[in-house]
């Protein structure tokens, strides 16, 4: 790799990091983290990827969507570290959305984004 690729590369990443910062600057002031305010709230129950994946497989409105799934999921999981929990929340909620729409027909990007 010469030194115009890998400063392509570069700037390409910090791009990419600062796209995301923005992302989740956007989200936060929109919705901003909250204390829990009693006690007596309780978390959400705690589930595996490996276990969304199967339900969404699952649940979808076609066969092409349902092997739409996995990928969904693990580009959600691959950026989840990134992100405030509510965030991926919502992420999760518009995946699920897109995978029981039987409108929905995957376009080229999909289809190369699946390889």
């Amino acid at each position: 790799m010469d030194t115009f690729e890998k400063t392509c590369g570069d700037r390409t990443a910090i791009h990419n990091a600062l796209q995301l910062r923005a992302e989740i600057d956007s989200f936060q002031s929109r919705w901003p983290t909250q204390e829990p305010r009693r006690l007596e709230e309780d978390p959400m129950p705690t589930f595996s990827w490996q276990q969304l994946e199967r339900q969404l497989f699952d649940l979808a409105a076609t066969a092409a969507q349902a092997d739409l799934a996995e990928h969904l999921v693990s580009a959600t999981r691959k950026m989840s570290r990134f992100k405030p929990p509510e965030m991926v929340l919502r992420e999760i909620l518009c995946l699920t959305w897109v995978l029981l729409d039987e409108n929905f027909k995957p376009g080229e990007e999909l289809e190369d984004f699946m390889g």
